[in-house]
């Protein structure tokens, strides 16, 4: 087999594994079906740099297959193709064209870049949260609501949400696939960009910065509502219902101040002012998943609190085995019931 061919043949098997790489991600956290304004943004400059990628490398490998046949090597021929090196004409061809495609890129994504990334004016009505990133899970914090809360970031569909976007430990990416690009939180430093939902739907977010041993498990999910259903949740997340109804809850909050508190905090509690170290545990029973990956029920409960560096390799969570089956059962009570 010819050079030529061997390097075709190698081309083609990388487009196809290239094509199959692309399918590793369900389509509901795909950046071409955007469901936001900043999405729809994005993926007009993804769009812009496919075309301009497609466009030279048509006319490269159409440039490629014209010389490989039309100077291929024939029987009896010895003749040399007419040299063209130092050809002031060829050498400014190969770096104007270049430029011009550069151009072409470089403007809109530098004007996105920054639009992207406006600060909100004081006349527009718009949702500030400030996102910090742990190892591993994420932290919301709603200043002008004074709302805390974790793992799930609440939006009304169809507003802007400015986020403030700094890391507590190390540099983390706050991604959502679906509604916005990609924005480093480094510590120490206030990364802005703002992002919106055009329509109600759970949106899966990651972190695309590599932080750690569960880096790829540090997930969350950001639920835009119509904007009477996100009031009632504000309303609810500002007088929750924490304080046991049963005898169980109450066993289980005893539990939870004796193993949880150093860690945790539940608003509507005399447990609001502890943790700091760990998520913030208010409305935790109405969470879809447990530890941003889990579906929350009992039988995942379980896992999280037993073994959770199983789940979650690295974690700071300590693992609760030691607790016996009753204060264990009372546990998990109790963090359900919390709304």
């Amino acid at each position: 087999m010819s050079r030529g061919k061997r390097l075709t043949l190698l081309l083609a098997v990388f487009a196809v594994f290239a094509l199959v790489l692309t399918g590793c991600e369900e389509p509901a956290k795909s950046v071409f079906d955007p469901k936001g304004s900043a999405g729809e943004k994005n993926l007009d400059l993804i769009m812009l740099s496919v075309y301009i990628m497609t466009f030279v490398f048509v006319v490269v490998m159409a440039i490629y297959f014209y010389v490989l046949i039309r100077y291929r090597q024939k029987p009896g021929d010895n003749t040399i193709p007419k040299q063209v090196e130092g050809s002031m004409k060829m050498e400014m061809f190969w770096i104007i064209i270049p430029v011009i495609l550069l151009v072409i890129l470089a403007i809109p994504t530098l004007t996105t870049t920054f639009t992207l990334a406006e600060k909100p004016s004081e006349e527009e009505d718009a949702l500030r949260v400030k996102v910090t990133a742990h190892q591993y899970w994420w932290e919301f914090y709603y200043p002008d609501l004074g709302i805390k809360t974790a793992q799930e970031l609440h939006i009304p569909a169809g507003k802007r949400v400015h986020l403030e976007l700094t890391s507590d430990d190390v540099v983390h990416s706050f991604w959502v696939p679906e509604l916005g690009g990609k924005q480093d939180m480094t510590p120490g430093r206030t990364n802005h960009m703002w992002l919106d939902a055009k329509e109600p739907g759970v949106y899966a977010g990651r972190c695309a910065e590599l932080c750690g041993a569960s880096h790829a498990l540090m997930n969350f999910e950001v639920v835009a509502d119509e904007q009477s259903d996100f009031d009632k949740w504000v309303a609810k997340r500002q007088k929750p219902s924490s304080e046991p109804r049963t005898a169980e809850q109450e066993a289980g909050k005893k539990v939870f101040s004796q193993n949880c508190m150093s860690c945790h905090a539940i608003e509507g509690t005399e447990l609001k002012t502890s943790g700091g170290k760990g998520p913030d545990l208010t409305g935790f029973g109405e969470r879809q998943k447990v530890a941003g990956l889990l579906e929350n029920n009992d039988e995942n409960l379980d896992k999280w609190l037993k073994h959770p560096d199983e789940i979650k390799p690295g974690t700071y969570m300590p693992s609760f085995d030691f607790l016996n089956e009753k204060d264990m059962k009372n546990l998990k009570i109790y963090l359900e019931s919390l709304e």
